[in-house]
């Protein structure tokens, strides 16, 4: 029989362990004579009992194995362990606060049957959701699909399924500040999607404050684009056109055709636009630099140079 790993990050969820872990039963037990599941939990430096309560999980079933942190790493730290440490031929990735409907995982392994490497939860905006995170959501993924290379669908979540070939080719991955479903997308391979609404948080308050999802969406430009690292030479282009423009205007009128507009500059303001031409040049010096930091950053974060599509059986 294949197998499929669930992978839920948990951080100050005690309350909500039980229940979820009674939800996945009920709805893996039709699925149990055609698969084997194992559950991860990974307690990320919790505060409260989350751990404790996954334990007892732990001690009651073996398919059931808990990956512990030190301290509070991140969410997106917590879920590449789980990709690091599940063994199933599928992982499925949800949160511990019930408010991915779990109803829904056989649809999500029924696409991942007919063929599909990546099933990803597209989340239907919630009159609950803040207008801050909704117009937030909004411009972050309208610049990010800007500057990236890499297209990151609108409302994307972590809820969703990925095939074993995947899961190998994410382990590859060295960076540390990372968006997880944003490599997820840059690695391709065939996706199909499901759409959802999010079911009410059963207990406990969200912990993602709006500077956290503030910091992601920082390092989600700079993990997945290096537009922002040349965008002081593209500025620097722009302001040594426009001033060049400008002074050679000023100059032709000034000596040698007598122009109205022109004659109306005085030297010191001449003064200023060939300052702000020299600003310019620097600035595209800075970006002929960022050129330079760019090759050295591909580099370093060791990306493969290439993923192959592995060709696989579909029942």
């Amino acid at each position: 029989m294949k197998s499929i790993s669930f992978i839920i990050p948990a951080y100050n969820e005690s309350a909500n362990i039980a229940p979820l872990y009674e939800k996945l039963q009920s709805v893996l037990e039709p699925l149990r004579d055609r698969y084997m599941f194992e559950i991860l939990f990974v307690n990320d430096g919790s505060e409260d009992t989350t751990a404790k309560e996954i334990r007892k999980i732990v001690n009651q079933d073996t398919r059931v194995k808990l990956i512990d942190f030190s301290r509070n790493f991140g969410k997106e730290i917590a879920t590449t362990a789980g990709l690091h440490h599940c063994t199933g031929d599928a992982c499925m990735m949800l949160d511990a606060d019930l408010q991915h409907p779990a109803e829904l995982i056989p649809d999500f392994i029924t696409k991942w049957e007919e063929g599909f490497d990546v099933i990803i939860g597209i989340r239907e905006e919630s009159k609950s959701d803040t207008w801050i995170k909704r117009v937030g959501g909004k411009i972050f993924y309208s610049i990010l699909n800007k500057i990236s290379d890499t297209e990151i669908i609108p409302n994307a979540t972590d809820f969703r399924l990925l095939d074993r070939a995947v899961i190998d080719e994410f382990n590859r991955f060295t960076e540390t500040k990372r968006l997880t479903r944003g490599l997820i997308d840059w690695l391709g391979f065939k996706r199909a999607y499901i759409h959802f609404k999010a079911n009410d948080r059963l207990h406990g308050t969200a912990t993602y404050s709006v500077w956290k999802l503030t910091k992601l969406a920082l390092h989600s430009f700079m993990s997945l684009s290096l537009f922002p690292l040349k965008m002081a030479g593209y500025i620097g282009i722009l302001i040594t056109t426009l001033s060049l423009l400008s002074g050679t205007y000023i100059f032709l009128g000034k000596y040698f055709f007598k122009w109205y507009w022109a004659l109306t500059f005085s030297d010191s303001e001449d003064l200023a636009i060939f300052i702000v031409f020299l600003v310019g040049i620097i600035l595209m010096s800075i970006g002929l630099i960022s050129l330079y930091i760019a090759n050295i950053h591909e580099e370093v974060i060791k990306r493969p140079l290439y993923v192959i599509r592995k060709n696989r059986s579909i029942q």
